[in-house]
């Protein structure tokens, strides 16, 4: 049996605070599609702004709350404050992540931590609470973002501790899947590939893009709407029979 979406409807977006970041377009992205819109970023002050922007702009109810959600009880409480502001939570998106170029063997136990805890741990906080409300309720659809990187092991901006956590939201997400598909809820990996944002060591050059794009087998690299539309669809009603998968958007440069 299908599991029907509500006619109000939340969707939950960590890391979307960011001026030029993926998370802030799909933010503006679903917004436009009907969804209200629960924000949750490092910067509560950004967070705040960006959420107010979506509001005005498409008309929708926006919150933004501020945690680190590499922190159980910040990013329980966030996703708490979150429910009660907003009509019901049917998806989430984990963007909320850092990079890290740093060499393999020249990786502290510091950098490694900081990475795994943002860009691992803290996917599993958020979604494990935001699930408790999704399996409740008996619907719902779970996104974590990966990378390419994950994949090809390395070759982009970011080296081994980025790519080792970013291959475990794609193991975290398959169980997931596996666990609470029963019981109406879908749980998925979007891939990207390079994104034009600023993540991978500030705004791109036309050249570094051109170079980016040279891997793949389209003539560009990715921009954010590229992502939100993916998002889109995965968070939709009509994704109901897709789970447990990851979509790679990222221009023919990992095809499996």
């Amino acid at each position: 049996m299908a599991s029907v979406f509500p006619a109000e409807r939340t969707v939950i977006l960590t890391g979307a605070a960011s001026p030029r970041g993926i998370g802030r377009t799909t933010a503006f992205h679903l917004a436009e599609r009907g969804w209200h819109i629960g924000i949750v970023d490092v910067d509560a002050a950004a967070a705040e702004r960006t959420a107010a922007e979506v509001a005005e702009a498409h008309g929708v109810r926006a919150v933004g709350v501020g945690a680190n959600v590499a922190d159980r009880e910040q990013a329980v409480a966030a996703i708490d404050a979150l429910e009660a502001s907003l009509p019901q939570i049917v998806a989430l998106v984990n963007f909320a992540g850092v990079s890290s170029p740093i060499p393999y063997l020249e990786v502290t136990p510091e950098e490694w931590h900081r990475v795994e805890s943002i860009n691992l741990d803290g996917v599993h906080w958020v979604t494990q609470r935001v699930a408790r409300t999704l399996v409740a309720n008996g619907v719902g659809r779970l996104v974590g973002i990966s990378s390419v990187s994950a994949q090809r092991g390395g070759g982009t901006f970011s080296k081994t501790p980025y790519s080792a956590a970013k291959a475990g939201v794609i193991g975290l997400m398959r169980s997931v899947a596996r666990e609470l598909g029963s019981l109406g809820i879908t749980a998925n990996v979007i891939s990207p590939g390079p994104i034009d944002t600023d993540i991978m060591g500030g705004t791109l050059t036309e050249e570094r893009k051109t170079a980016m794009a040279a891997d793949g087998v389209l003539p560009r690299i990715g921009t954010p709407t590229d992502i939100a539309a993916a998002v889109a669809y995965l968070i939709s009603e009509d994704a109901g029979f897709v789970t447990g998968q990851t979509l790679n958007v990222d221009g023919g440069l990992y095809m499996h």
